[in-house]
């Protein structure tokens, strides 16, 4: 015991027995930790960490560990993370998938649009839309049934004609169902009629 502190902590140790452990105006007392030479250690408090986490060995009994960065995630926190990902990998799945969808299908109403007008300008030339069995490639070379064909333009009228966004070429009609000409795509399924991504997309609608 002393005047300025009171009753002095004790720790006990193989040599003596008990071992006083001082007090501090400024930590309290100081926290201990086993080991197999002396007893109890004293294990430092901090401001700033509080008491130095323990684990139990075979050798020494209790032995401070302390946890850093270095040491990573623990099992809760990656299974929570794999949860968040596999959460948002499904949202991402259910909004970006039906999008692909409707940019194939404006990818082929665009396409039809350029074949349109490519076609219009095929009649300011030969006065005429060519026929259903000359078919777009009336717009790559002269077709054989063309009257006049010096007022055929040269190089064409397109490059090259565009597939659908499945793969399929784009069909003609002239007359047309919807018009003096029809230009169409089967869509999804690559077959007449259908309904929502299978629909038929024309120059029509």
């Amino acid at each position: 015991r002393s005047a300025e502190h009171g009753f002095t902590p004790v720790r006990r140790s193989a040599e003596h027995g008990f071992t006083p452990v001082r007090r501090s105006a400024e930590h309290g007392f100081t926290p201990v930790r086993r080991s197999a030479e002396h007893g109890f250690t004293p294990v430092r408090r901090s401001a700033e960490h509080g008491f130095t986490p323990v684990r139990r060995s075979a050798e020494h009994g209790f032995t401070p560990v302390r946890r850093s960065a270095e040491h990573g995630f623990t099992l809760v926190e990656l299974m929570v993370v794999i949860v968040i990902i596999g959460l948002l990998t499904t949202i991402v799945a259910i909004n970006v998938l039906p999008s692909g969808d409707k940019a194939r299908v404006e990818k082929a109403k665009a396409d039809i649009a350029l074949l349109e007008q490519a076609m219009e300008m095929y009649r300011l030339d030969n006065l005429t839309y060519p026929g259903t069995a000359d078919g777009l490639q009336a717009l790559i070379s002269p077709p054989a049934s063309l009257t006049r064909p010096e007022r055929y333009r040269r190089g064409g009228y397109v490059k090259k004609l565009p597939e659908d966004p499945w793969g399929n070429a784009y069909q003609y009609a002239s007359p047309g169902q919807h018009g003096a000409f029809d230009i169409y795509s089967y869509g999804a399924d690559g077959r007449e009629g259908g309904e929502a991504d299978n629909a038929d997309i024309g120059n029509w609608n």
